[in-house]
């Protein structure tokens, strides 16, 4: 389950955080008013929902604070209704955050706009594929500008990899956030993979760190290596030719 960060290609909140949000809307009267607020284009106070759902304006209250809480709606003074204590009443609405079910972990809101800017924005006599891994690449590496010498772990987390070390410099990324589009497009979506990840990566402050294309049925088809010397970059260069995965010029 993901949170959707409003900005594609940066990382959303936890997904513990998602599974919170989701969790709230459990409860039915919660579900109605979140839904009433929602449909309504305009901003609700508590009286107009309570009337909406059929139950009493504190249990209203109560319900539309917890969907506040969760990041599900926004709330504000400032409504035309009937004033308490002096003050504009409290009027409800739509955040800007939308809640997305996906188990495990998928991001293609990340690779539809990487692709969008590629189709866009490809250069003079550049094929669709380069523009794609060009695109891909700058994308990772503006990221990894944002966040040189961090964990690249929570990056990785972030995305949905589910990074996980086998202890010997080697990293596998057990989910693939843009399955199962990759097992359609394979050669495509795993080249972009590999690009966003080595652009990260280069630009981030881990040069001993190399992503790799390494498919293997039921995990990423990058992995990450660490310490890796000038013959591993031929033999990373070497097996992304085997592949068929063209490298972006």
């Amino acid at each position: 389950m993901t949170f959707d960060s409003p900005v594609a290609g940066a990382p959303g909140p936890a997904t513990a955080d998602s599974v919170a949000a989701l969790a709230v809307l459990g409860d039915e009267s919660r579900r109605r008013l979140f839904d009433f607020v929602r449909r309504a284009r305009r901003p609700v106070t508590r009286e107009e929902a309570s009337a909406a759902v059929g139950i009493s304006r504190k249990l209203a209250a109560f319900h539309l604070d917890k969907l506040v809480d969760s990041g599900l709606l926004q709330a504000r003074h400032g409504g035309h209704g009937p004033r308490r204590v002096g003050r504009a009443p409290k009027v409800y609405e739509p955040s800007a955050q939308t809640l997305q079910i996906s188990l495990p972990p998928r991001r293609h809101e990340l690779l539809a706009s990487l692709l969008t800017e590629a189709v866009l924005g490809a250069r003079p006599g550049e094929s669709a594929h380069h523009a794609a891994l060009r695109v891909a690449g700058e994308r990772g590496a503006a990221l990894g500008a944002e966040a040189r010498g961090r964990d690249v772990t929570g990056f990785l987390e972030s995305l949905g990899f589910e990074p996980g070390e086998d202890g010997s410099g080697r990293t596998v990324l057990h989910n693939c956030p843009f399955h199962p589009v990759a097992a359609q497009a394979p050669e495509l979506v795993c080249g972009m993979n590999h690009a966003f990840l080595s652009g990260y990566l280069a630009a981030s402050g881990h040069p001993r760190t190399t992503a790799v294309l390494e498919p293997h049925a039921g995990l990423c088809c990058v992995e990450l290596i660490t310490g890796v010397t000038d013959a591993g970059d031929d033999a990373t260069n070497a097996s992304c030719g085997r592949d068929g995965v063209d490298q972006a010029p």
